[in-house]
Parts: C-alpha cells; structure tokens; sequence
C-alpha cells in the first residue's frame, strides 16, 4: 500500500518490471492473457517467465470472457486472482460459472459499460471486487483514456461492501487528481507508465509512486 492506496501495476511482459513493482512496493502485477490486447502475454510464456518473479506482489490474470477450459488453465497456473472483462449484458449462468470456478474472493470483474449504461446490479452477488475502466467500444479497456470520476465515486459509495479498483488512462500526471475525483483507494496503472505496450518505464513509475506516496 502507497499513501494509503493499494496499487496494481497490470500488463507485465518482464520480469525487470515485476521486480520494479516489487520495489515500490505494488500490491498486485496484472498478466494480459488476451490474445487480441498489445500486452499479451501466452500462458507458456508466463509459466516461463513465473520462476523469475519476486515475491511480495500478487499476481492477476486479467482475461476477457474465458471459456471453463481456458479459466481452468489459468487456475492451475497459480495466480493469485482473476480479473474478468466482460460484455455487461452477458448472460448471468456464465458470469456465475467463474465464481463457482475461482471463488468470489478471487475474482475481480470488469463489465464493459457504454455510457449511460447501469452497472450490472446481479453481478454484485457474484465477486467481492470490481474493476471500472474507461468504455473502449473496439475492446475491453485499454484504451489510455481517462474514465468517469464522479461515476466510480457513486458506484463506490452505494456497495461499500464491495472493493472498486478505477483503471484507466492513470499516469504520474493525473494520478493524485483520479484519486481525490473518485475518491478510489484501490487503482490499476498500464499504459500511463510505459515506454511502449508492455514495457514499463522506470521513471514514470517511480514518479507515479512517488505522488501517490506524497
């Protein structure tokens, strides 16, 4: 925990920037198991690259709409949690289907809200953690886009007994103003500290710590 948030530092390709996040003391590394994002990441090359991490961070796979094979694959991989971007609309016996598989302490979702849209009211029941991310109609977040501020502060205030993590578009510049705007104490940082997709940068990290820590 930075200056009483939590941190999650997600798109990890490279083990230098795990041991980074480990150093500036992130709570969560996020791995992009989706094929069609620019962070990819196979999950034979995590199993590779998984006896080079450091210890401290727990680690989240982030997957768009899984199939029961593909979570179950994951699963056995031994991550720690398992973050789910998914269409709103989805029907809910598959949303139901990752919380029987991974439990609801372990599974963060992200429904992909277009604006306007209400938050999915029947997935509350079904995970103890949610994510909201910038609309991105194209795909499933990352877009670098900074979201609804205020949005996430009412979502946030009406289920307290949830845990709201606010991704999207968060860079060393605007970091301390997302936090005080949705009030989130729990915040996903990607493409706002990299050099290029997947490649984190040392200085902006370092910068964006040190604002959340000031």
């Amino acid at each position: 925990m930075i200056g009483g948030t939590r941190l999650k530092i997600c798109g990890i390709t490279l083990a230098k920037d795990a041991y980074l996040a480990a150093e500036l003391d992130a709570d969560f590394i996020g791995f992009i198991l989706f094929p069609k994002s620019p962070r990819y990441l196979a999950l034979a090359d995590y199993e590779v690259l998984q006896a080079n991490l450091p210890a401290g961070p727990r680690r989240v796979a982030v997957m768009v709409e899984p199939s029961a094979a593909e979570l179950a694959t994951a699963l056995a991989a031994g991550f720690d949690f398992f973050q789910i971007h998914a269409r709103a609309d989805l029907e809910l016996p598959t949303v139901a289907a990752w919380t029987a598989a991974v439990g609801p302490a372990r599974l963060w979702l992200a429904a992909k809200l277009p604006p306007g849209t209400a938050f999915p009211a029947n997935w509350l029941s079904l995970a103890d953690t949610f994510l909201v991310d910038t609309f991105h109609a194209e795909g499933f977040g990352g877009s670098g886009r900074t979201g609804d501020w205020s949005g996430f502060a009412k979502l946030a205030a009406a289920h307290p007994e949830k845990t709201w993590i606010l991704a999207g578009g968060l860079s060393p510049d605007n970091i301390v103003a997302a936090r005080g705007g949705s009030g989130a104490i729990f915040l996903d940082v990607n493409s706002g500290v990299e050099i290029a997709p997947g490649i984190k940068s040392p200085e902006k990290l370092r910068a964006l710590v040190s604002a959340l820590g000031a």
